[in-house]
Parts: structure tokens; C-alpha cells; sequence
């Protein structure tokens, strides 16, 4: 694979696009802004979106999808979830003709519910081979060349291999997975606790608050993730708790700061035009809180937050209702304490 084209020129699309471009690859990275494409062109540096960082000269920006697509063998896309039909539809015919395509998305369809993973391989030719990338990676720590650590699933194991060889680097640790939809659904479901998590120290309810938290929104993620189609033990790995706990701590989070500040009292619309970037948290929630009632699933956490966003409900309202439910055992489900057998873990 000596060439791949990135879709999305935003921090993650090009920080990706900066790991293998060091690790020799020649990447073609699609945007659509002309001043993006020039600023990475002649001055090797993508100044909007992660400024002051040199990208690798194997890294080109292109406007063309023609020239962005032209003999690559891997696709991997990166635009935000809501835009990802709009995106797939303008290079159909040039995207059907790679095999192998890695979504970089952490979000769902608004309208449809239907996840990237899903939406790909449903539009894609039956023979393209399509990858899941999760886990804990915030773009401005990877393009320092930090170390790192995610998860690559695919449906079948030894193409996922070789599709982790491949994108593997000395700082870019890859493991793999054949949990595509779990690995998926984790990522949805963290931005949205990421958001409670903001808005609890947002409030100043302090560190067990926020550890209680966290935990808590693991079970709901498992709950729903599990229903919809993932794997338990998935939630307990890279993309469930190793991503959860990155959102729900580090102030690098879009979607912890959009729960900050609305806990501070700023409007959801001043806060996102301040960001600049994609919360996907904000959209997904809706969505979340949909298959919630459809599955009849309990996600008291993301209900909240669905009504802070939506319904402009008051942080100390939801607060006092999280903290009034009736008492329960920690784990009275059977889905959270059925015994996995034969699971193992490779540290």
C-alpha cells in the first residue's frame, strides 16, 4: 500500500495523515478548502486545525478527488459522521475501486441511526474490506509523536492483521480486533458521558463525582453497546474505557469542553462557534437517547445530557435526578455479570 487517501483535512484526518506519511507512505489528503490545501502544500503545516506542527513532505493536500484517489489501495475517512453521506456520495465510483477502507469516525447518522462501519459497507462493493480505528488518540498529542495506543477491528482477522501492520508505528501502537460494530458504538457513546463529564467539573462536584461518573457511563455503555450488536469485552478495552476515560479527563476534548462551558452557563451556540471544530457528542446524543427508548434500555447519563442540550433543562435539575434514583445493586443484570469465557488478554 504506497499510496492512501485520506478524506478530511481537519486535526484527526491529518494527523493520521502525518503518521504514515512518516512511516514512508505516500498520502494524498482530501479537503475541501483551498487555503487548507495551499497552507499544507507549500508550507508542509496544516495552520486551522493544528498549528506549528510540520507535517511529512509525503503528505499532499488535494482539492481533486481524481488526483486524491488515483492508485491509492487504502481509503480512510475521517470527515465528521454528518457528513459522511455527502462525502461518500461525490467519490462513489472512485472509492469503489479501493479495497480496503478504515473509518476514523467517532459518530452516527442523524436521520438513520445507522453507524459509518455500517453505512460503508452497505455502499460500498461487497469485495472492499472495511475497518473499524477507535481507542484514546487526541490528534494534537499524536502529531507530537507522543506514544499511543488504539484498536483496529475488522470482521476478519487476518486482513485486520495486515491491515495493523500496516498502519502500526514506533509511537502508534495498533492492536486489532474483529469487533467492528462494538469498537464503533464505544466511540459514539463516550462523547456523550464526555459531555456529563465536562459538566461536572464544570459545576465544581469534584473528582469522586467525576470517577463515579465515568463508571457509570461505562455500564451504559456496555448496556446499549451490547444490544446494538458489540461485544462485551470490547467496552473493556482501547475504544470503550481507554477512550471514556481520555474524553471524560482530558481538557483537549471537544466534547468535555462543550460540557464545561455549559455548566458555566455559555449558550451551546457561542460555545461550538468558539470551538471550530465537530462536537460529535452534541448531535449523537439525540440519537442515543432514540435507541435508548427503542431498546428499552436504561442510560439515565445520557438522558441528561440529552436534556441540557435539547431541552435546556438546568445541570442541577438533571444532578438531582441522577441522585435520587432508587437504590439497586451495583451489577444486577445478567448482561454485566455473565461470565466471558475463554477471554484473554495480550498485554
Amino acid at each position: 500500500m504506497e499510496k492512501v487517501v485520506i478524506v478530511g483535512g481537519g486535526s484527526w484526518g491529518t494527523a493520521l495523515g502525518k503518521v504514515l506519511g512518516e512511516k514512508g507512505f505516500n498520502v494524498n489528503l482530501l479537503v475541501r478548502r483551498s487555503a487548507v490545501a495551499e497552507a499544507i502544500n507549500k508550507e508542509n503545516e496544516n495552520p486551522f486545525y493544528l498549528p506549528g506542527v510540520k507535517l511529512p513532505r509525503k503528505l499532499k493536500a488535494l482539492l481533486d478527488p481524481v488526483d486524491a484517489f488515483k492508485s491509492a489501495k487504502l481509503a480512510v475517512w475521517c470527515v465528521p459522521s454528518h457528513a459522511l453521506k455527502d462525502a461518500f456520495t461525490q467519490v462513489r465510483d472512485l472509492a469503489s475501486k479501493i479495497e480496503f477502507h478504515i473509518s476514523g469516525i467517532k459518530g452516527i447518522d442523524l436521520e438513520t441511526g445507522v453507524t459509518p462501519f455500517k453505512f460503508l459497507k452497505q455502499n460500498l462493493p461487497k469485495e472492499c474490506k472495511v475497518f473499524v480505528l477507535g481507542g484514546p488518540c487526541f490528534a494534537k498529542e499524536i502529531v507530537k509523536r507522543l506514544p499511543a495506543a488504539v484498536v483496529l477491528a475488522g470482521e476478519d482477522e487476518a486482513f485486520t492483521k495486515k491491515l495493523q501492520e500496516t498502519i502500526a508505528y514506533s509511537y502508534f501502537r495498533v492492536y486489532r480486533s474483529t469487533d467492528p460494530v462494538g469498537v464503533e458504538i464505544a466511540g459514539v457513546l463516550k462523547n456523550v458521558i464526555a459531555i456529563a463529564s465536562g459538566i461536572c467539573d464544570g459545576m465544581g462536584l469534584g473528582l469522586n463525582a467525576r470517577a463515579a461518573l465515568i463508571t457509570r457511563g461505562l455500564i451504559e455503555m456496555v448496556r446499549l453497546g451490547v444490544i446494538l450488536g458489540g461485544e462485551l469485552t470490547t467496552f473493556y478495552g482501547l475504544a470503550g474505557m481507554g477512550d471514556l476515560v481520555l474524553t471524560c479527563t482530558g481538557a483537549l476534548s471537544r466534547n468535555y469542553q462543550v460540557g464545561l462551558k455549559l455548566a458555566q452557563g455559555k449558550k451551546l451556540e457561542e460555545i461550538l462557534n468558539e470551538l471550530h471544530q465537530v462536537a460529535e457528542g452534541v448531535k449523537t446524543c439525540k440519537v442515543i437517547s432514540e435507541l435508548a427508548r427503542k431498546h428499552q434500555v436504561e442510560v439515565p447519563i445520557c438522558q441528561e445530557v440529552y436534556k441540557v442540550i435539547y431541552e435546556k433543562e438546568d445541570p442541577k435539575e438533571g444532578l438531582k435526578r441522577l441522585l435520587s434514583r432508587e437504590l439497586k445493586r451495583e451489577f444486577d443484570e445478567p448482561l454485566l455479570t455473565k461470565q466471558v469465557k475463554g477471554f484473554k488478554i495480550d498485554l
